[in-house]
């Protein structure tokens, strides 16, 4: 399981950690999720659970310095549906799609790199195994070179 880390949300909107004793960003925030830490954040003043909230601002921030998250007629459609059909759907759906996806892209990377490595390998194979071998063959060895007549002659019993 990963490491939990409590932070707390200020009336000055600020958020705070107390295991640094120090305010945090929301890039900060992003950064320790990053990490591969969970991230959990309570109202200073009621105890209340905002982690959803703040994590929500640190989507909509990012969308934001890149202009874009989703679709405008998804977003549409979003805000149609309504505040409960929308949870059920993210609470059940997505999130099984998200790492599902996840997932099939690491075994996908893992794949790839077992090709590109068998790949690697095969050529080294194929070095050892030519090793031997001369590229081009003995042309003054003592051996009779083969030519049309003597195979003929060789059939006849000559």
């Amino acid at each position: 399981m990963s490491e939990t880390v409590i932070l707390k949300k200020y009336a000055s909107r600020r958020l705070y950690n107390p295991e640094d004793s120090a305010y945090v960003t929301l890039n900060q925030v992003s950064d320790i999720i990053r990490e591969g830490k969970d991230v959990q954040v309570l109202d200073a003043k009621t105890g209340e659970d905002v982690t959803a909230f703040i994590l929500t601002q640190i989507v909509l921030e990012e969308a934001r310095n890149k202009n874009a998250l989703l679709p405008a007629p998804l977003l549409h459609l979003i805000i149609r549906s309504g505040g409960t059909v929308l949870h059920e759907f993210f609470e059940k759906h997505l999130q099984d799609a998200i790492n599902s996806y996840l997932q099939l892209k690491q075994t996908f990377d893992a794949q790839f790199s077992k090709w590109l490595n068998m790949g690697m390998n095969y050529s080294d194979m194929a070095r050892k195994a030519m090793k031997g071998m001369s590229a081009f063959p003995d042309v003054f060895s003592q051996t009779e070179p083969t030519t049309p007549e003597k195979t003929a002659n060789k059939k006849r019993g000559r």
